[in-house]
């Protein structure tokens, strides 16, 4: 892959190139993908999607904030924009061309991580991670398993693994009546967002990081490969012509999330009494060591400041150490070799997984925690049935008139029934991955007749 390609300000419907040293300073492309994306809806509705915890939860007689997925992405955003200025200086001490004849500067590393950091949970369905699963196991073990017989295995395997990054790739990208291209993000900026830029099938066809899960749907293939024909993606032999290896910048992402998971959703556990404070030195203390002092740590009364102080010193020593693997690997990721998360190759590895481990044990699978999972997984399968049975009933000419009202709850894009069963389908699940923790429960209310 090469830098100067990878950097590509081209949006959609672009007839020309776009020059970086022709860009405006004031306001750079890649900044106007940030703000794009912060004042879309999609990422709005983020401020009521769980994180991990629900909110709101009661521990004793006090209520405390926990991260919903909004206030994660705005972390995820921060620490990227760090990562990649940082790797940014690297890259242009040993490209300085990208600089001198193309105008790049460390910034603009810094606001691409960014802006793909603040969409990567942007196509999250509600109820944390079980959401995905929800939507997933109606198609494959629910009444969504009778629609296997009319959709292609690709199809099908679209929305039996129903994956949060290809619903945000579609997003992102979709257009829509008077608006063209979505977003209109630069393909930089998109290509960073990629994750995993491979289709649902062939699934994990080797231990290749770029092969965990899968980005694009089937309704998105043909931008998806226009976008990555742009931006030089190198092509991934394990599946021809719809996969490749990722966007270097996509490294950076990751680790920018991995770094916040690991040591934010640690704190909260913390913060809420799920795992105790003592915990934090012991797990942490490996990572701030050589950072810490210990006179003003040891001078702080409050219980959120300590942990407060300790999590800024662990990012941060977490933030050198990602840069520095990625700067150590770099030919190797822009070759397409680079097979593992850059946590999973730096010097901290082994206390990243001791706070996972315990994180697991004492927040992930807390009474809360299941709760909400359980509760998600029976409101998103009953929506999906209603909504699709609905839909295809009218597309089959075997309508009543529930099914007219029904249909008419739903948003106006979502309404089409003069296409085929793969586009409902898919359509559905990605309004009901588009609602809110509240408005998947209200609406779920609603139609069931709990409320009018």
């Amino acid at each position: 892959m090469d830098w100067e390609q990878l950097l590509s300000l081209r949006r959609f419907g672009d007839k020309g190139k776009r020059l970086r040293k022709e860009q405006n300073e004031t306001r750079l492309g890649f900044e106007v993908d940030y703000d794009r994306i912060i004042f879309s809806s999609a990422f709005r509705s983020l401020q009521d999607k769980t994180q991990v915890i629900p909110m709101p939860i009661s521990v004793g007689s006090k209520k405390d904030f926990v991260h919903t997925r909004l206030t994660h992405s705005l972390e995820v955003s921060v620490v990227g924009r760090s990562l990649g200025r940082i790797a940014g200086q690297q890259i242009l001490s040993k490209y300085p061309f990208l600089s001198e004849v193309h105008g790049y500067q460390f910034n603009d590393f810094g606001a691409i991580v960014a802006a793909a950091a603040l969409a990567h949970d942007i196509g999250n369905p509600p109820f944390g991670h079980s959401g995905e699963k929800a939507i997933g196991n109606y198609f494959a073990q629910g009444s969504g398993k009778r629609y296997r017989d009319v959709l292609s295995d690709v199809e099908y395997q679209d929305l039996i693994d129903f994956e949060g990054n290809a619903n945000g790739f579609k997003l992102l990208t979709e257009s829509r009546e008077g608006v063209p291209g979505g977003l209109r993000l630069s393909y930089a900026t998109l290509g960073t967002f990629m994750k995993y830029p491979k289709a649902s099938l062939p699934k994990k066809p080797s231990r290749h990081i770029a092969d965990k899960k899968f980005g694009y749907f089937q309704s998105e293939k043909d931008f998806f490969l226009e976008v990555a024909d742009e931006i030089g993606l190198v092509p991934n032999p394990n599946a021809p012509g719809t996969a490749f290896f990722r966007h270097p910048l996509t490294c950076l992402v990751e680790a920018a999330d991995d770094i916040c998971y690991t040591i934010i959703d640690f704190e909260d556990g913390i913060n809420l009494g799920l795992v105790p404070e003592e915990y934090a030195l012991e797990y942490l203390i490996n990572l701030v060591k050589g950072s810490i002092n210990t006179q003003k740590y040891n001078a702080m009364t409050s219980s959120s400041d300590r942990l407060s102080y300790l999590r800024a010193l662990a990012i941060n020593t977490l933030i050198g150490d990602a840069v520095e693997t990625f700067v150590a690997n770099e030919d190797k990721i822009l070759e397409g070799n680079f097979d593992a998360a850059l946590l999973d190759k730096g010097k901290y590895k082994a206390q990243v997984e001791d706070i996972i481990k315990l994180s697991v044990e004492r927040i992930y699978q807390s009474t809360e925690v299941i709760d909400k999972e359980l509760a998600g997984y029976r409101i998103l399968s009953d929506l999906l049935e209603m909504y699709t049975t609905a839909l295809v009933n009218i597309k089959e000419g075997r309508d009543t008139n529930y099914d007219r009202l029904l249909v008419k709850s739903l948003p106006e894009m979502y309404r089409k029934t003069d296409v085929d069963i793969y586009t409902i389908l898919l359509g559905t699940s990605c309004f009901v991955a588009s609602l809110s923790d509240s408005a998947a429960v209200h609406i779920h209310d609603k139609l069931t007749g709990r409320t009018i």
